[in-house]
């Protein structure tokens, strides 16, 4: 019986040994790898799994939370650095339509550590029918063309909308528009407008999707038979004080839509008309005027009734004005003829007169860009090339003209 009561007491000693081994060892390990309680740096996205597909969330939830844990130092190296290890789970699965409180649920990717709080710990969240419905796309038109233009019928890249949400608001929308604003265009529309779902009192509901969000509208825009846009020529004449420049010469609006009863006087002008004339002998300073136009017989204008010339005198540097300058067209297709009116343009320059004195015609080239132009007219302002550094333009004379471009042999 010693021989027992010897084992039991080597086993007491054993297992306080065991004991004690067993606290130094966690006292070290604490001590080398203390435990932290703190809150996680960046706060922890909210995911949702589970939702039925044809159940739609429209409350506001929350997308993250923030979680405080306990854990030792290494545990939290972890923690900071890696992605994914702390996960805050929303499971909807099975839930029908209505309002529900739903548990959030922490999930920690490593050990050991406990979770001491986070927040949220449950989320209001209410499920709704998806639904779709749809509606064909109204075109609303605002105003109206310039004087003289006719919008023809509008075409719509899409006819129809589906509309996709939540039931409730799908169920209010009675009518999807979009809005085009006519006033004083005088081209052909033809770009991408928004689509706006709205109810019965023309209230927008936003909180639906639209497929396609947008839709391409295109208007042609038609100039009307006996109306036609030309441009305005100032005439002047006289001659400036001596000592005396014109500096600029410049008319607003710088074109005018014209009418007549009879549409083949319109058709006859040669692209442009003429102010009467503006006397310039003896001037100094700069003129300010309101000038008519010098319309032929059974024309009139459309609007206002005169122009605003402004003309620019200035003491001498040097100037020079050279008259009927040919408009050269650059970039004509080869199968295209094209016609100019008026053909010349007069241009005034300006600078040190023995440069002025010495030009020559090869100096300056006046041109119109017609590269990539169809068929049509067109009003461009000409391009002045100059040779000569030390000259300035100062004005074109008229500042834009009318080039016409028609298929070869078309007449």
């Amino acid at each position: 019986m010693n021989w027992i009561r010897s084992l039991g007491h080597n086993v007491q000693s054993l297992i306080l040994a065991f004991l004690m081994a067993l606290f130094v060892w966690i006292t070290a390990v604490s001590n080398a790898d203390p435990t932290l309680e703190q809150a996680m740096p960046k706060a922890v996205p909210i995911e949702i799994i589970g939702q039925n597909r044809a159940l739609i969330i429209t409350n506001d939830i929350p997308t993250q939370m923030n979680v405080t844990l306990s854990a030792p130092q290494s545990i939290w190296t972890s923690l900071t650095n890696e992605n994914g290890l702390v996960r805050a789970i929303v499971d909807l699965s099975d839930l029908a339509d209505g309002e529900h409180r739903v548990p959030v649920q922490l999930q920690i990717g490593i050990r050991p550590v406990k979770i001491i709080d986070y927040s949220p710990q449950t989320i209001e969240i209410i499920l709704e029918r998806l639904a779709t419905k749809e509606l064909d796309i109204h075109l609303i038109q605002r105003g109206s063309p310039a004087v003289g233009y006719l919008a023809e019928d509008a075409v719509l890249e899409d006819e129809t909308v589906i509309v996709s949400g939540p039931e409730s608001l799908v169920e209010k929308v009675v009518d999807v528009q979009t809005t085009v604003n006519l006033s004083q265009v005088k081209e052909e529309i033809n770009q991408v407008y928004d689509l706006v779902a709205v109810d019965e009192n023309g209230v927008e509901i936003s909180d639906v999707l639209l497929e396609p969000e947008g839709v391409r509208v295109t208007i042609p825009i038609e100039q009307r038979g006996g109306y036609r846009n030309v441009v305005v020529k100032v005439v002047t004449s006289g001659n400036i004080s001596t000592g005396y420049r014109v500096t600029n010469i410049s008319v607003y609006p710088p074109a005018v839509t014209v009418f007549s009863a009879d549409p083949q006087l319109v058709e006859d002008l040669p692209g442009y008309v003429e102010t009467l004339p503006i006397d310039l002998s003896g001037a100094k300073d700069d003129q300010d005027l309101q000038l008519q136009l010098n319309l032929p017989p059974g024309i009139s204008v459309v609007g206002a009734q005169t122009v605003e010339v402004q003309v620019g005198i200035a003491t001498i540097e040097g100037s020079l004005t050279l008259s009927n300058q040919t408009v050269i067209l650059d970039g004509l297709s080869e199968d295209l003829e094209a016609v100019v009116a008026p053909e010349t343009v007069d241009v005034i320059l300006s600078g040190p007169l023995p440069i002025l004195d010495a030009m020559v015609a090869s100096d300056m080239r006046v041109y119109l860009d017609v590269t990539d132009l169809a068929e049509g007219s067109y009003q461009r302002i000409p391009q002045i090339e100059l040779n000569i550094s030390d000259l300035t333009v100062e004005s074109i004379l008229p500042g834009s003209v009318e080039v016409t471009l028609s298929p070869i042999g078309n007449k």
